[in-house]
């Protein structure tokens, strides 16, 4: 306890005078306490000094047990010591009585084995002699078992002869053995019937000696067997592509002829299977010098049937020499071909009937051979691909019939196109996509159960060029916009017009192309699949699918550029309107009624028939297109009075109302609440222009600068104009003006348009669609300007432009993420393509 804290407890102990009387009872009672304490301390220290007394006499006692404990260790260590010197001296004679023992056992063990190797021997030179393959084969185990027990003793000359001696036998068993095998197949079997049986145990003899010898013996039966194939099919009457199929009724013939006699040799042995083998390896060959020694090239129908024999063959050596299972090839085939029977005759036959016709031509391909190894029995050997393969470097002929083939399909399926959908279709597609798809998946299917190689990847990049030249023709059917010196006399050079029919025609080229898109994907998915994995990876449609993809958003452009033309009339008539001498704001004019018709009439079809994602692209551009257009023909106008101006803004809105029910007069509401906001924000820039207009004229700087702030002197002195102000007037306006105005803007944001001079009016797309010409005046240094302006945004269409062809390739949906996020955006090359 500190000091202050003993003074709080002193003052807490005695508060007041009257309370010192307790200090003396206080004091005795603290002493009595100290005395207490320190006869506890001193009892403590008597306890603690007699327990350490204690523990030093209970540690000696402990040390001394140790000692006594190990004394004891090192004695009977002693004795061990004394015992294991007597054990050994009591056991020396009978240790060596035991080694003398093991080395008499032995002795006797390798003489006894000496005995019966030289009696075996003996034996073994006899049956030799006499032939006695049966007895031989098992003399043989029997002397390779007891030679196995002299490793050991090779440097003795006894061994060593009896080796030599060994070795001399198997030579002269295997010369017998070799001379017997050479007359199979002369006749002397039917001769003489025991000589099969002792062939059967010439057989045993060839097993019981190295494996080399039955390997030898094996080639040496093949060669033999397979020396009158050679002849006779390397002559010049055989040695010919059409008679491959002969060369396997030849071997076939011969495996069943032969089947009973060449049950002598073991199964195990697999002669069959190593002549097949053989066999393959010879008609290849043969098969590769006849294809390149054609002087033309090959017929397809005589290629074709040769290479499907092949593969028939290759298919049955497989299933004889695996146990009977199915390969993978069948079930591909037997699962593709359900609806058209599968069959491999009908294949080639419709093959056949198909390519009757010859082409011309050196083959320039050289053959690449490369041989595997074929000489292990047994070891699974794949037999598909062994000869077929060699057909594959001049299957190019094949490959430029079928092309032909599609080629020409694909002509008739278009010349045969309605471009109409059928009665009661739910897809709204063209026929003809399905039938070309349905073509290629044939051509397909005839490929397939022939090869599934190099030639099939060919045939796949014939698919390729064949679904591009369909894009092609796609496009062509498109709508065009009028050229020549007649068009251009007209106005109406690069205008495109539709009718009702060709809407629905481009909504079907539309669907078409998505469904081409689509499938193509799935073709090259299912071609890699059952390609070899080799070019699995170089099987890629993306090109096509870009093809397709830049087709549908030139499709949808088409009708974008066609609704525009379709406008032209209302625009001109808009212009045509006498806003300076209307006397009071009625209903909405006629040329909005105009538009309002005109979308009444063709965007529930479109609705109908697009799909939601197109037909949200589609309102998109022609909102795009729209807007601006009716901002910049406001400008085309003359004079616009006071009560002119409230009657067009009352158009605008009801305009606006128009566009903004288009999504549900196409009966579609996916995207709507984007489009909205983006018909709202491009209508509200022709409605603020009128407001501008509306405005007092001391006022009306101001109210232009707080309602379109991104706007251009050259805009503000356009708008006076529309006021109907002087040019006196206006100077001191545009004075005014020009000293509040900020810095120049480096781009014109909306092009002025003079009211005696109507130049082409710019959409949202690529296209430019010149509209109706007044007659032409001198030309004022502001319309000079004007003139920049209009290259400027001719600019900025070309760079959009530049990028819708981009977005075709790169994938029409990402072009349309792109668009949407542009639309909410004040700057970038999107946003210029939407306020162009």
């Amino acid at each position: 306890m500190d000091k202050s804290s003993a003074l709080e407890y002193i003052n807490q102990m005695f508060p007041t005078e009257a309370s010192l009387s307790g200090v003396e009872p206080l004091m005795q009672k603290i002493q009595s306490e100290i005395r207490r304490v320190d006869a506890s301390i001193l009892a403590a220290v008597r306890q603690q000094s007699n327990s350490g007394t204690k523990a030093k006499e209970e540690l000696a006692a402990a040390t001394n047990a140790v000692q006594e404990l190990m004394h004891k260790i090192h004695e009977i260590k002693t004795k061990a010591e004394q015992s294991e010197t007597m054990v050994q001296e009591i056991c020396r004679d009978i240790k060596k009585l035991d080694c003398a023992k093991r080395h008499i056992t032995t002795t006797i063990t390798a003489l006894h084995r000496l005995t019966m190797l030289v009696l075996a021997v003996e034996q073994l030179q006899v049956m030799a002699s006499k032939r006695q393959y049966k007895e031989a084969a098992a003399q043989l185990e029997a002397v390779n078992q007891l030679c196995s027990h002299f490793e050991a003793y090779r440097d003795v000359p006894k061994i060593t002869e009896l080796r030599e001696k060994f070795k001399n036998i198997k030579k002269i068993l295997k010369s017998h053995v070799f001379s017997d095998f050479s007359s199979l197949g002369t006749g002397k079997e039917t001769e003489d019937p025991m000589l099969l049986q002792q062939l059967s145990d010439a057989c045993l003899v060839v097993d019981a000696l190295e494996p080399s010898v039955r390997e030898e013996l094996v080639k040496n039966f093949c060669s033999k067997e397979l020396t009158s194939y050679r002849q006779i099919f390397e002559g010049a009457e055989l040695a010919k592509l059409d008679k491959t199929e002969r060369r396997y009724a030849w071997i076939k013939r011969r495996l069943r002829s032969n089947e009973d006699t060449w049950k002598i040799f073991p199964p195990s042995w697999h002669v069959d299977y190593l002549l097949c083998i053989q066999f393959c390896k010879i008609t290849r060959a043969q098969l590769v010098d006849i294809l390149n020694n054609l002087k033309e090239k090959p017929d397809v129908a005589t290629l074709l049937l040769a290479f499907q024999r092949t593969l028939e063959f290759e298919e049955e050596l497989a299933e004889k020499f695996s146990g009977g299972t199915t390969n993978a090839r069948n079930k591909e085939t037997a699962s593709d071909d359900e609806d058209e029977g599968g069959e491999h005759n009908k294949i080639v036959s419709d093959i056949r009937k198909k390519y009757e016709k010859k082409l011309a031509g050196p083959s320039d391909e050289a053959e690449q051979d490369k041989q595997k190894d074929l000489s292990v029995p047994g070891a699974g050997f794949n037999f598909h691909g062994i000869i077929s393969s060699c057909f594959e470097p001049y299957m190019t002929v094949y490959i430029e019939l079928e092309e032909k083939s599609l080629v020409d399909q694909l002509e008739k399926l278009v010349q045969e196109e309605r471009w109409e959908t059928e009665e009661g279709s739910q897809t709204n597609i063209l026929s003809s996509s399905m039938q070309v798809f349905l073509v290629i998946r044939k051509s397909l299917k005839r490929c397939s159960a022939l090869t599934k190689n190099q030639t099939l990847f060919n045939l796949f990049q014939v698919f390729q060029r064949i679904l591009k030249a369909y894009a092609t023709k796609l496009y062509a059917r498109l709508p065009k916009g009028g050229t020549g010196i007649v068009a251009a006399a007209t106005g109406t050079d690069g205008q495109i017009r539709t009718s009702d029919r060709d809407e629905r025609m481009i909504c079907y080229i539309v669907n078409t192309a998505e469904y081409c898109h689509q499938t193509s994907g799935e073709l090259a998915e299912n071609v890699a699949k059952m390609i070899n994995p080799q070019f699995a990876d170089k099987v890629d449609m993306s090109e096509v699918q870009d093809e397709f993809s830049a087709m549908i958003t030139k499709a949808l452009m088409t009708l974008v550029h066609g609704l525009e033309t379709k406008f032209d009339s209302e625009m001109v008539a808009m212009t045509r309107v006498p806003w300076a001498t209307l006397e009071s704001v009625g209903d909405q004019s006629e040329y909005v009624n105009g538009i309002s018709s005109i979308l009444s009439s063709s965007i529930p079809v479109l609705g109908t028939l697009l799909s939601p994602t197109y037909f949200q692209y589609f309102l998109d551009k022609l909102a795009a297109s729209l807007g601006p257009r009716f901002y910049l023909n406001i400008y085309k106008c003359k004079h616009i009075s006071e009560t002119g101006a409230q009657q067009m803004l009352l158009d605008t809105q009801a305009v606006k109302t128009i566009l903004l029910d288009i999504p549900a007069l196409g009966k579609q509401s996916t995207g709507a609440a984007s489009y909205s906001k983006f018909v709202s924000r491009e209508m509200s820039k022709a409605e603020a222009l009128l407001k501008v207009i509306l405005s007092p004229v001391d006022s009306v700087a101001n109210t232009y600068r707080a309602l379109l702030p991104e706007g251009t002197p050259l805009e503000f002195q356009r708008i006076l104009d529309l006021k109907g102000l002087k040019k006196a007037d206006q100077q001191a306006i545009l004075e005014d003006f020009n000293k509040h105005a900020p810095a120049p803007a480096p781009a014109i944001k909306h092009p002025v348009v003079a009211p005696t001079v109507t130049p082409p009016v710019a959409t949202a797309s690529v296209q430019i669609v010149p509209s109706v010409s007044t007659p032409a005046v001198s030309i004022t240094p502001s319309m000079a300007s004007l003139k920049g302006a209009l290259a400027n945004q001719e600019d900025v269409l070309a760079r959009a432009a530049a990028l819708g062809r981009g977005a075709a390739t790169t994938g029409f949906k990402r072009f349309l993420a792109l668009t949407e996020a542009a639309k909410d955006r004040k700057d970038g090359p999107f946003r210029k393509l939407f306020n162009a």
